[in-house]
C-alpha cells in the first residue's frame, strides 16, 4: 500500500508481509551494510530523515498517522511511499521498549573520511565506543555545538543503529558522519585535515580550563569502560582532563563529550 495514509480498503501490514520483514532485517547491522539502509524511527528522526532525503518507504501505525499526520502528508508529497503498519508489526521494526509507531526506511548517511573533513573546524572522534545511546547522543551534542563531522573509529557501534538513531534524535541526519575500522588512519586523516588533536583523558595532566583554544579542533573520545588505548594517547597534540570539583569519580562519556565539545564551540563564538 502507498500513498497518503490511510488508504481506504487496504489492510495494514503484519510482521508478515514481505516489505515489513525486509525491513525488520535492517535492525542488523550485516543487513545494514550489505543493502545501503537503515530504520529511522520516532516523529525527530522521520522528519529529519525526510528533510535530508533518500527515504525509500514511510511505515506508520493508525495511532502514529493521527500523531504525525504532518509527516505522513510531507512524505506523501515527496513521493515517499506510506505503508501502513499493525502495532504488531512496529514492535518488530523497533529496537526500543516503547516503539512509536512511525519508522522511514532511508539510505545510509556516512560519508567518506576525507570528504567531512574538508575545511572543519570542530571535530569529533570515537574510538571503540560501544555503547549506542552514547554514540547516538554524541552526535547529538556535535550537531547542537555546530561541529563539522563526526567520525566514528575502530571498533565504535555503527551509527545507524536503531537505540542510536533514536538517542541521536535528528542529528544524524545533519552532521556529517564518517566511519573507518583504520583508528591510525582517521586520527592521521584528521591531522592532515589541519586539527588540532585533543584527547579527553581522565588522568590527563593537562586541565580542560587551561587549554587555548583558537585553531580548528578534533575531540577524541574512547570506551565508555576503557578509555583510549595508549597508542593514541601518545599520538595526539594533548590529553585533556575534565575538572571535577565534586565527589563523583568521573564523568560518563556523553556528558564528558558535551563539557569538551561546548567549550570549543563556546570559545569559537566569543
Amino acid at each position: 500500500m502507498t500513498g497518503s495514509f490511510p488508504r481506504p480498503g487496504a489492510d495494514p501490514f503484519t510482521e508478515r508481509t514481505p516489505r515489513v520483514v525486509a525491513a525488520r532485517k535492517l535492525t542488523r547491522r550485516a543487513e545494514r551494510d550489505k543493502t545501503g539502509r537503515f530504520l529511522a524511527e520516532g516523529g525527530n528522526a522521520v522528519e529529519a530523515a525526510l528533510a535530508h532525503g533518500h527515504v525509500y518507504e514511510l511505515f506508520v501505525t493508525e495511532r502514529a498517522a493521527a500523531a504525525h499526520g504532518a509527516l505522513v502528508s510531507a512524505a506523501s508529497a515527496a513521493g515517499v511511499p506510506v505503508s501502513a503498519i499493525t502495532d504488531r508489526a512496529a514492535d518488530g521494526l523497533s529496537e526500543t521498549v516503547t516503539p512509536q509507531g512511525i519508522v522511514a526506511v532511508c539510505a545510509l548517511v556516512d560519508r567518506p573520511l576525507e570528504t567531512v573533513l574538508a575545511g572543519a573546524r570542530l571535530v569529533v572522534v570515537l574510538v571503540d565506543v560501544a555503547e549506542p545511546g552514547n554514540a547516538g547522543t554524541v552526535i547529538r551534542v556535535a550537531d547542537a555545538a555546530g561541529a563539522d563531522a563526526v567520525v566514528l573509529a575502530g571498533d565504535t557501534v555503527d551509527p545507524h543503529n536503531g537505540k542510536s538513531v533514536r538517542a541521536a534524535a535528528g542529528s544524524t541526519f545533519h552532521v556529517p558522519l564518517a566511519r573507518t575500522r583504520d583508528v591510525p588512519a582517521a586520527l592521521a586523516a584528521v591531522r592532515e585535515a589541519g586539527l588540532r588533536t585533543l584527547a579527553a583523558h581522565g588522568y590527563a595532566t593537562t586541565s580542560l580550563e587551561t587549554v587555548t583554544f583558537g585553531d580548528p579542533i578534533a575531540w577524541i573520545f574512547g570506551n565508555e569502560a576503557h578509555g583510549l588505548p595508549e597508542s593514541v594517547l601518545d599520538s595526539v597534540d594533548a590529553a585533556v582532563r575534565i575538572p571535577l570539583y565534586g565527589k563523583a569519580e568521573s564523568l560518563n562519556l556523553a556528558t564528558a563529550a558535551a563539557v569538551c565539545v561546548y567549550t570549543a564551540a563556546m570559545a569559537a563564538h566569543r
